[in-house]
Parts: structure tokens; sequence; C-alpha cells
């Protein structure tokens, strides 16, 4: 499918209902657990898409359509989430991450991109990007973090299912 305005915001503004129905008000055994040392628990991928809202799809759209290449894109800190979300609740996090995820789609809706989607940016480790390649990267993230979030809090049983684990896809 190429990128499509419409279509990318279909799934953007729903990645907040599916975190609001899939993590508010569950015990701390579903949200604070991860698969292992150096991995995220839904906790941590929540407070990662806080820090994404704040500093990178909207904001690197805008440089992109104001400076194209001649302005680079800061670094993305993949573990800002450890500052965002210390003394939070999952509640917070989720309600924080709704509003910003709002006023950013409200943003993005009011950019001008139908013809600048090949216009270049630059990224500090990839390079030359176009805007269709950072608005597509942003859907597909959301889908991966949901993905990955429902992954974690499945092997959260997998001793559990016992005989059952070689049918359950998600555990391996």
């Amino acid at each position: 499918m190429q990128y499509d305005k419409d279509k990318a915001i279909e799934i953007l503004e729903r990645t907040p209902k599916v975190l609001n129905e899939l993590l508010r008000s569950i015990s701390d055994k579903w949200t604070l657990n991860n698969e292992g040392e150096n991995t995220w628990s839904p906790f941590d991928v929540v407070g990662h898409l806080i820090h994404g809202e704040k500093t990178d799809w909207v904001p690197r759209a805008k440089i992109i359509l104001e400076y194209g290449a001649e302005k680079p894109f800061e670094p993305f800190d993949r573990f800002a989430q450890n500052e965002i979300s210390k003394g939070q609740s999952m509640n917070e996090l989720l309600s924080e991450f709704e509003k910003l995820r709002t006023e950013n789609l409200k943003a993005f809706k009011s950019l001008s991109i139908r013809d600048n989607l090949d216009k270049k940016g630059k990224h500090p480790e990839l390079g030359d990007v176009t805007l269709r390649n950072l608005l597509s990267s942003w859907v597909v993230h959301d889908l991966g973090h949901i993905s990955q979030i429902a992954r974690v809090m499945a092997k959260q049983y997998t001793e559990e299912v016992g005989i059952w684990t070689r049918y359950m896809g998600i555990l391996k």
C-alpha cells in the first residue's frame, strides 16, 4: 500500500484507544514485567511513545517541510522514557500519550504534505529520508509497539499454558 494521509490517520487515531483498552487500570504484573534483561515492559513502551510524540514525528515532519535536508533532525533518545515515566502511573502515562497524540494529529492534519511527500530530510544516523518515509514509519512504529506490548504480556503466561505452548506463536 502506498502512503495515504487519511489511511495513516486511521491507525494513528486508534493507537491511544487501543492502549487505553489494553492497559488502563490493570495490575502492575501485566504492565511492569518485560521479556528479560534489556527489554521493555508495556510501561516502558508507553513512555517511549510519549517521547516520540514530543520529539519525533510531527516535529521532524515540520523540519522537513521548512528546511528539507539542510537542517538535520536531533538524535532520538531511545531510552528517554526512563526519565519521562519516573514517578508516574500507567494511567497517567496513557492520559499524557492520548493528549499529546490528539495535539499532534491536529497539527499533522493542518500540514500541507500532498506535494511534499518526496521532500528529503536528514536523519542523524540514516542519512537522507523522505517525508513519506517518516510518516509511514510513524504508523509502523505504532503497530510495532502495539504488537510488542501484546507479546510481552502474553509471555507472562509462557509456563502456565503448558503443552499448548507449541500452538501459541506469540510465545516463540
